[in-house]
């Protein structure tokens, strides 16, 4: 008989990139609470409402929107799509087009007519 996987082990992944995604909301709002407000009266309120906005915009982004679209292309566009483009191919310049130049020689410059003064 197979040993039945725990529901803890299949989310184990998803809850250490909402950790993550929390850690990085809570620096990003104490630095904007921090840079905005300094450490003023209503502190904690101010810094609870940045970190869920910042937490959900981070949340719906990167576990929802950024899985959906690469879902999207491999599902909806072709497996071809989803792929890595092909590298460029660049060219080698012919020996003979490669020129060794001399560094550029200083210009004199004359002096500046006072016309204007006296």
């Amino acid at each position: 008989m197979p040993q039945s996987v725990s529901i803890f082990s299949q989310l184990r992944p998803l809850l250490r990139q909402v950790a993550l995604l929390a850690g990085i909301s809570v620096a990003l709002s104490l630095a904007l609470i921090l840079y905005l407000y300094g450490s003023q009266d209503q502190f904690l309120i101010r810094l609870s409402g940045a970190f869920f906005v910042f937490f959900w915009l981070l949340t719906i982004t990167f576990l929802a929107a950024v899985p959906f679209v690469s879902w999207a292309a491999a599902n909806w566009f072709g497996s071809a799509w989803a792929k890595a483009p092909a590298s460029s191919i660049r060219r080698k310049k012919p020996a003979a087009a490669v020129v060794s130049r001399s560094p550029a020689r200083a210009v004199a410059r004359p002096k500046p007519s006072n016309h204007n003064h006296p």
